[in-house]
């Protein structure tokens, strides 16, 4: 080819965009190894690449639900059928083993009060057994995603029954039964400060949906067809209600430390999940891009501390990736006005959005902010001279002195796969 990424400046790539162009950045970025998604002994992934330096004390070797979903998911929509069922398999065994998490729960709904007692979303992913350290297990997005993907391969007929796996599965509807999902406050997303949120809301109910589904398309799997559909619909009606209250917000009870307007985790709500119309999904991204958008990434929301400038300055190794879901306010008085990290793992999001909606209607408006968003999401992955190795993708950029650089979690696997997904669907939409 006369056009060779590895000399032509990163944003000129898709200067002359093609199904060819993307063709050949994919192929490079895949040869030099950006998208190696090295699997633990499980099956499972880790939450960041194994070449990472530092990663035990990063505490990213370990396997996260939410993470591990994504990623898989990445794996079902690129073919790999394999690597997304030895995933979801293995998050299945994980909760089928520790089923008396949700269980325990279920007899008496005041345990849930304490995250270490509820079902763990962080854990050993080789041995598939939990952590004994402390941390903000209080998250339905993670257990909804674990759901919604473990359906979508179900209802493709590419995932295998077992009693195990409906007996769990029938088990965790339950279980949010309990909590009362629909204003339950959970850390969610990111781990912090438990409060009410769309971004979790809005994944149980995509998971409930699809179990819905199941459900009627495999009575034989469920013994209790006379309890579950009903459940399951009510449970639907809690939540669908509770976004209509909430959305396009975050989060609008509690006190300041609670209530959040913008926050970029309800991307996840219009892809992968398609758990909003067309209509909110637009406010959504406006949102998102009118508050949330910066120079290089995307913030996760505004006054968020973690990796803020000078983190590694301010706290030691040990504590900058530790639990602060109660203690949020201590990282917090860290953080300058403004010097929130951008993600990496956002931009690639929105360009998927933005291309589905340019598929849907044909607007050239929605190519061209397909292609900016393809773009920034290209210029995030790191330079021939960075520490971590060339064209890695990194969790944020967050500042060091007056320097955007890469945080100590690159590779993230979570960012790869999203990166994959926009150049796939990129190829789409050029074809």
């Amino acid at each position: 080819m006369d056009w060779n990424p590895a000399t032509t400046p990163v944003a000129n790539w898709l200067d002359q965009p093609s199904k060819q162009r993307v063709r050949e950045i994919t192929e490079f970025l895949t040869a030099q190894g950006t998208f190696r998604f090295p699997k633990l002994r499980s099956g499972l992934f880790s939450a960041a690449g194994f070449e990472q330096h530092g990663s035990e004390s990063t505490g990213y070797h370990n396997a996260w639900t939410r993470d591990a979903v994504h990623i898989a998911h990445a794996c079902w929509v690129l073919g790999d059928v394999e690597a997304a069922r030895n995933a979801v398999a293995a998050l299945s065994q994980f909760y089928i083993k520790t089923q008396s998490r949700f269980e325990n729960i279920i007899k008496n709904p005041s345990l849930a009060a304490d995250p270490m007692k509820r079902p763990h979303i962080r854990f050993d992913g080789d041995h598939l057994v939990e952590l004994t350290e402390k941390w903000a297990h209080a998250q339905n997005d993670a257990l909804g995603y674990w759901l919604w993907l473990t359906c979508q391969m179900l209802l493709a007929d590419q995932l295998p029954f077992s009693q195990g796996l409906s007996t769990v599965l029938g088990t965790l509807v339950r279980y949010w039964a309990a909590i009362e999902y629909w204003h339950d406050e959970d850390s969610g997303h990111w781990e912090e400060t438990r409060k009410i949120e769309a971004s979790s809301i809005g994944v149980v109910v995509a998971s409930l949906k699809l179990f819905n589904q199941v459900v009627q398309q495999y009575p034989e799997q469920f013994s209790d067809q006379t309890e579950l559909p009903a459940l399951i619909d009510e449970l639907l009606t809690s939540g669908e209600t509770a976004l209509h209250q909430i959305l396009p917000f975050e989060c609008i009870e509690g006190d300041h430390t609670q209530r959040r307007a913008h926050d970029a985790a309800l991307l996840f709500l219009i892809y992968p999940l398609h758990a909003v119309d067309r209509g909110m999904g637009v406010q959504i991204v406006d949102n998102v891009l009118t508050h949330l958008q910066g120079p290089i990434g995307i913030r996760r929301y505004l006054g968020d501390s973690y990796w803020c400038a000078n983190y590694k300055t301010l706290l030691t190794e040990e504590t900058r990736t530790g639990d602060f879901s109660e203690a949020l306010e201590k990282r917090d008085a860290l953080l300058a006005p403004g010097t929130e990290a951008q993600w990496c793992i956002f931009d690639p999001i929105v360009s998927i959005i933005f291309g589905q909606r340019y598929l849907d209607q044909g607007q050239k408006s929605d190519l061209e902010q397909q292609l900016e968003h393809a773009r920034r999401s290209l210029l995030q992955l790191t330079p021939p001279t960075s520490r971590f190795g060339p064209w890695r993708c990194p969790e944020s950029y967050y500042l060091e002195g007056d320097e955007w650089v890469p945080n100590d979690i690159t590779p993230l696997l979570w960012t790869q796969a999203n990166l994959r997904l926009a150049l796939f669907w990129l190829e789409q939409t050029l074809d």
